[in-house]
Parts: structure tokens; C-alpha cells; sequence
């Protein structure tokens, strides 16, 4: 018997995924005036393909159609740099503004997983206590 159901999973990856993001942000931020710094950023298409095979069982039934299995089951996330732009005269590519902006809707996003998943566990609790 399962006592989560997978909402539980996906708030908990998504809140990795919120936390990392956070990290790769803020070292951003504090390497705004480092030469030759560029940006990091945390691929979401990696944590949209873990959700996809934790929770999307696709039947192929003709050898016609486009196969499940190349979606990466890898549950890591992982850190990529920006090499494309340059706004430093000194190799830098930190926009501070965009990073600002970006930290301020990651804080957003962070925030309401955490109310969500505190609502799952409100529900949770009420059911275990009977309904009082």
C-alpha cells in the first residue's frame, strides 16, 4: 500500500528543481563582476522528462508511432552554462536585472509548492484525525 500518492513526489522533485535553480541564481548574482563568468542556468527539460516516465505509461501500437523510452530517466538536475552572450566588456555574460527578475518569480514558485504541499498535509492530518 502506498501511503503518497505521486503528488507528494512531483512537489518534492519540483522543489529540487526550485532549489537548484535558486543556487544557480544567486551564484550568478555573486559572480556579476567576476571576468569571464558565465551564467549558469538549471535545464527544466531534464526534470519535465523525470515527471514524464515517473507518471506517463504510453502503449505503442503501431511500430509507426514515436517511442516513450528516449525521454532520460536521469533524476539529476543539472547546471548549464550560457556561452551565446556576452554583455561585459571583460567576458561576463550576467545580466543583473534578468537575474533579479528571475530570482523574484523562482521565490514565487518556491513559495507555492511549499503552500501546496502544506495543504496536502493539512488534508492528511484532518483525514487522520477523523475530521476534526
Amino acid at each position: 500500500m502506498e501511503l503518497f500518492t505521486g503528488s507528494f513526489q512531483t512537489l518534492e522533485h519540483s522543489l529540487k528543481y526550485a532549489s537548484a535553480k535558486n543556487r544557480a541564481i544567486s551564484n550568478n548574482i555573486a559572480n556579476v563582476d567576476t571576468p569571464g563568468y558565465k551564467a549558469k542556468d538549471v535545464e527544466f527539460k531534464n526534470v519535465l522528462n523525470n515527471e514524464l516516465n515517473a507518471s506517463f505509461n504510453a502503449k505503442r501500437t503501431d511500430s509507426k508511432h514515436l517511442p516513450f523510452d528516449r525521454l532520460n530517466a536521469d533524476q539529476s538536475l543539472q547546471t548549464v552554462s550560457r556561452q551565446n552572450t556576452e554583455y561585459n566588456h571583460n567576458g561576463n555574460n550576467v545580466d543583473v536585472d534578468k537575474e533579479m527578475a528571475e530570482l523574484a518569480k523562482n521565490q514565487i514558485y518556491y513559495q507555492a509548492l511549499v503552500d501546496r504541499m502544506n495543504g496536502k498535509f493539512s488534508s492528511l492530518k484532518t483525514v487522520i484525525g477523523g475530521g476534526n
